[in-house]
């Protein structure tokens, strides 16, 4: 399927082009943030504390340091997004081998491969995150790894299922019996089956994990202080709300709920276009 051909049927979804367009957006400003910022995230103006949106030269005002909000949103979104679509891509990759794996063939070493996806269910995120914390510390190693030890069974199972699927079909005894390789069947044939429903289902998960990352920010176990990162704006400004000052929080709480449902409406315009029956 050529870009255009891609783009005219994903305009027949007008929410999943509104997402794609909110996340080309972002990404756009989070590589352009050193150009684009108005203001070093970090730089304080002392006598412009919690100053309100339109202030002259600070677009969404200032926080409680006397920090421009707008600049730290730029840079916040830089942050998410990396820690976010970078370590969801590797945990996509894994999952895809080992469901892949685990599905083509009932072994032992299938169900080890399985029944410790069981074992990675049993652990909440939140509470991972936790534990991960108190031995690594908070900050980008924390997000990175409960963000992949998090979404790995959900995905390996989507991988799993379809393989088994997939491996049930004729085409596959008929491959068989022409004696073509196992590596030949894997990734020849049904791997483009069962790479399809990953995809939508990865672009929709991460509609969730932008907001669990931002959660876990918001909570203290993520990106650190003095780092612009949305949610822990959010935490910082929801103190200020009792002083008057929602922008603090609003601004940056907005942006993650834009980020989110962008992923989300991609992902279901995607799985519209990617259905095969449609």
């Amino acid at each position: 399927m050529t870009p255009t051909l891609f783009l005219r049927r994903l305009s027949r979804h007008g929410l999943a082009l509104l997402g794609l367009l909110i996340l080309l957006c972002a990404l756009l400003v989070s590589l352009f943030a050193p150009w684009l910022s108005p203001y070093d995230p970090l730089a304080a103006f002392d006598g412009l504390r919690l100053a309100p949106p339109g202030t002259p030269g600070h677009l969404l005002g200032l926080d409680n340091q006397g920090r421009d909000v707008l600049s730290r949103i730029i840079w916040g979104g830089r942050s998410l997004l990396a820690a976010s679509v970078l370590p969801i891509i590797f945990a996509a990759m894994v999952s895809l081998a080992l469901g892949m794996l685990a599905g083509f063939r009932a072994s032992a070493f299938s169900e080890l491969i399985m029944r410790s996806m069981d074992m990675l269910f049993a652990f909440p995120m939140v509470l991972l995150a936790i534990g991960l914390s108190a031995v690594l510390g908070s900050g980008y190693p924390t997000l990175i790894i409960t963000l992949i030890c998090s979404v790995i069974p959900y995905l390996t199972r989507v991988v799993y299922r379809d393989t088994r699927a997939e491996v049930a079909k004729e085409y596959v005894e008929a491959l068989r019996a022409q004696g073509a390789s196992t590596a030949d069947i894997l990734f020849r044939e049904i791997m483009p089956n069962v790479a399809t429903p990953l995809l939508v289902y990865t672009t929709s998960l991460l509609g969730g994990m932008v907001v669990f990352l931002a959660g876990l920010s918001f909570l203290g176990l993520g990106v650190q202080p003095p780092q612009a990162d949305w949610g822990r704006m959010v935490g910082e400004g929801a103190q200020m709300m009792i002083l008057g000052a929602p922008h603090v929080a609003t601004a940056p709480a907005v942006a993650i709920v834009l980020l989110s449902l962008a992923f989300n409406w991609l992902g279901d315009g995607l799985r519209d276009l990617l259905d095969p029956y449609q």
